[in-house]
This record gives structure tokens, C-alpha cells and sequence, in this order.
């Protein structure tokens, strides 16, 4: 491989590390460079993916490695510091929706998702308790 080619090579996966490293990294900035914007609601924005639920669910989690990941129904959710990304399955590939976790996630709405999606709960965390748990 000729010297130009190995920096090349050297500058791309630089940008893969950074890009990847940390949870929460910048999912948007993923989102935005990787998937075409459908829709924008103040902190909520959806994308289109040419490719189905599970192949754009790890293409997001391979370059931004999520706290959490946790599938039900044939959705799939990822949750990073301040984000929760849901994929869907839609006509010709899939849909992808970042939120702000300060939404329905603080509320409680993906607590049937388990630990690591309950409200104040660690990723991981045990299970217990009821409604009304983490607040």
C-alpha cells in the first residue's frame, strides 16, 4: 500500500474512533450525515434508512455505541446520554427517530423496555419495584 493510501487509511479510522468513542458520542451527527431527514419537531427529528430494522440499528450502534440497546415487537431502541433512537420497520427500509430523553423517556413510556430504559435506572440495574420506580 503506497504512502498516501495508509494515511488515508490512518485518517479514516481516526474518525471512525472518534466519531464511535463514549456513549452517547454525537448520534445526531450520525444520524444527519448517514440517513435522510423525513421530519424535525424541536428536539425530535426522523430519518429514512434504505435498509431494514436490524442492519440500520447496528450500522447506528457500530459508530455510536449506545448505554443501552434493547429490542421488542420488531422495533429496536438505543439509548444514549441524552438520546433515545428508535428504529422502525417502514415500505423500502426503515424509519429512525432521535428523541431528547427529557421527553416520554423521563416520563416513563420505555420502562417496559427493562433495566437501562427505566427512569433513573443505570443500564444493567436489577429489576423490582413498580409503577412509580426511579422517581
Amino acid at each position: 500500500m503506497s504512502a498516501p493510501r495508509r494515511l488515508a487509511a490512518l485518517a479514516l479510522a481516526a474518525i471512525v474512533l472518534l466519531t464511535g468513542c463514549g456513549s452517547g458520542g454525537n448520534v445526531r451527527g450520525f444520524l444527519e450525515d448517514t440517513y435522510r431527514l423525513t421530519d424535525s419537531d424541536g428536539d425530535t427529528a426522523t430519518y429514512a434508512s434504505p435498509d431494514p430494522v436490524g442492519t440500520t440499528t447496528a450500522a447506528i450502534a457500530d459508530a455510536v455505541p449506545p448505554a443501552e440497546r434493547q429490542a421488542d415487537g420488531g422495533n429496536e431502541y438505543l439509548r444514549y446520554d441524552d438520546d433515545i433512537v428508535i428504529v422502525t420497520a417502514a415500505t423500502g427500509g426503515s424509519t429512525v427517530r432521535v428523541e431528547d430523553l427529557d421527553g416520554r423517556y423521563r416520563g416513563g413510556f420505555f420502562a417496559f423496555l427493562g433495566p437501562g430504559f427505566r427512569p433513573g435506572s443505570p443500564a444493567g440495574a436489577g429489576g423490582g419495584g413498580g409503577p412509580g420506580d426511579g422517581k
